[in-house]
């Protein structure tokens, strides 16, 4: 696709490659792009986003940021919201499940790029940092928020004021991934795991996000109204109408996606 993202697809499952460690304005444009063209594509039932090299994704490109804070400070991180947000947006926005393979360092808004996926596969050993403290900036990325839904305010405010590295098995312990591999089976551990939900019952999945994007902060009456309506609609489904039968067959059902 770029010189700094790439996609391809196999079996339903769209995976976008990071083909640069640091944020730099042509990649976060470019995999904006890729998300957004994914988007669009009524044959796309999985998403698997991953890096290459030692590196998932550290943050802004610091040798780019430099250069705009020497030319216009006081304009330079108006990045965030015209270029950062969008992506954030687009990626928590996609219908189908999100598969993040972390191969390496996880930094920054790196880290808030990953915690916008559904699940999380991490290389062994690999090293995770909030890092913004670090360069006397706030988050963003949406990074404060998903930190505190999966870890809770107390260890978030901690993993935010002291960005300490910390491991991939520390981040397990955590919750903020799913599975910790050997870093040379990340991609096909992640592949595997895009692949099983591509070959699941999309509609149901669409629905599961619908619900879990807002469970936090709705009321009990607005999620049950929520998931009434959402159920209604599964339950015309040709993919229910196949699991029933299926089980009632006694064999595996065969999902389509519609």
């Amino acid at each position: 696709m770029s010189e700094t993202v790439t996609r391809t697809d196999d079996g339903g499952v769209a995976t976008l490659t990071l083909l640069r460690p640091g944020l730099s304005s042509a990649l976060r444009g470019d995999l904006l792009a890729a998300v957004q063209e994914v988007a669009a594509d009524g044959s796309v039932r999985a998403v698997l986003l991953t890096g290459t090299g030692r590196a998932f994704c550290v943050g802004q490109d610091l040798a780019e940021h430099i250069e705009s804070l020497r030319g216009n400070a006081a304009t330079s991180l108006s990045v965030v919201e015209d270029e950062y947000n969008p992506l954030v947006l687009a990626l928590s926005a996609l219908r189908v499940p999100v598969v993040v393979g972390i191969n390496g360092s996880c930094a920054g808004a790196g880290l808030g790029i990953a915690l916008a996926g559904d699940l999380r596969v991490a290389a062994a050993g690999a090293k995770f940092t909030t890092a913004f403290a670090g360069v006397g900036l706030g988050s963003d990325s949406a990074l404060a928020s998903r930190l505190v839904h999966c870890v809770g305010g107390s260890r978030a405010a901690q993993l935010l004021l002291t960005p300490d590295p910390f491991t991939a098995e520390t981040a397990e312990q955590w919750g903020l991934v799913h599975r910790v591999v050997p870093a040379d089976e990340v991609l096909g551990e992640a592949q595997a795991l895009a692949a099983r939900l591509a070959a699941g019952p999309t509609a149901a999945y669409r629905a599961m996000k619908t619900v879990l994007a807002t469970a936090a902060t709705d009321s009990l009456e607005e999620t049950l109204a929520l998931e009434a309506r959402l159920q209604t609609r599964l339950g015309q489904t040709a993919d229910h109408l196949e699991a029933v039968e299926a089980f009632l067959e006694k064999r595996a059902p065969r999902f389509t996606g519609r």
